[in-house]
């Protein structure tokens, strides 16, 4: 079969793939406000300069997928690219998004320069399409529900027009309310030749779990990022927010802003140590 995906994608002029620099992908799970937004992007700007590797701004512009209707959902469509938008021009920091219909796509394209694919949206074929035909970079989001291997034919959805494929691990659905990673899965999807990301946020996620909401065990998210950086990724997603417990979404999954040097020194010093192992003859 014919790979479609190519075996990197490019942002701002960055490389994300194998044999380049180790990849971030920080910010809060949604916009919930301008000024955490703008806030958390500043925190961001000054690890991005410290450290020189490929830093991504994240944050949802909206939650469609929501565990009950009287969830926080956003700010608003306009408003929320916006705020998005002076992330981008006053920080320089790319943007990546989630993307929820077509009728959005112009629009978020206009800011992001990476359309994500929700997880629960990762089987969605026009959506794919339209997304790739903007040619910008898409991170699809594996559901917890797919395997590996099947992300060959997602990727074959975004061969026309796209800036490349990268695939994001967020966890297997493990009975009710709970999520398993089954790190084989990362060195399958590159053995395919994409990018792979892993969610930490994300992975340790209990669906829908906490009453009317998800809930979360924040604990293992730094053993499971660098579980990970040791079994190899080309870069690594988590949400993370200046106060988490007042957070308006996935509260007990972002990672705490004034620890984020923590987890990312970690997680560097990690793949550092594989990149040199496997180097060795």
């Amino acid at each position: 079969m014919n790979r479609p995906a190519k075996q990197t994608i490019t942002v701002d002029k960055m490389s994300i793939g194998a044999n380049y620099p180790l990849a971030f992908i920080l910010g809060p799970c949604v916009v919930e406000s301008e000024k955490i937004i703008l806030f958390t992007a500043e925190k961001i700007r000054h690890l991005a300069d410290r450290i020189d590797h490929p830093v991504i701004f994240k944050a949802s512009y909206e939650k469609a997928n929501r565990t009950s209707i009287k969830s926080f959902a956003g700010v608003g469509f306009e408003k929320a690219l916006a705020i998005l938008g002076r992330v981008k021009n006053e920080f320089a920091l790319p943007i990546i998004t989630d993307i929820h219909t077509t009728e959005e796509i112009p629009a978020v394209a206009e800011v992001a320069d990476i359309l994500q694919i929700p997880a629960f949206l990762c089987r969605q074929t026009k959506l794919i399409e339209a997304a790739a035909r903007t040619g910008l970079p898409l991170n699809i989001k594996k559901g917890q529900f797919l395997s590996p291997s099947d992300t060959e034919h997602v990727a074959e959805k975004a061969a026309a027009g796209s800036g490349g494929v990268m695939f994001t691990e967020r966890g297997t659905t493990f009975g009710y309310g709970d999520l398993v990673v089954d790190f084989r899965g990362l060195a399958m999807i590159r053995q395919r030749g994409y990018p792979v990301c892993f969610d930490a946020s994300h992975s340790v996620q209990k669906p829908g779990a906490a009453g009317g909401h998800s809930g979360g065990a924040r604990e293992f998210l730094l053993p499971l990022a660098r579980a990970a950086a040791a079994v190899g990724i080309d870069a690594l997603f988590c949400e993370v927010h200046p106060d988490p417990a007042s957070a308006k979404s996935d509260k007990d999954t972002q990672w705490p802003l004034d620890r984020i040097d923590e987890l990312v020194d970690t997680v560097l010093a990690i793949d550092q140590a594989r990149r040199d192992v496997e180097k060795q003859p």
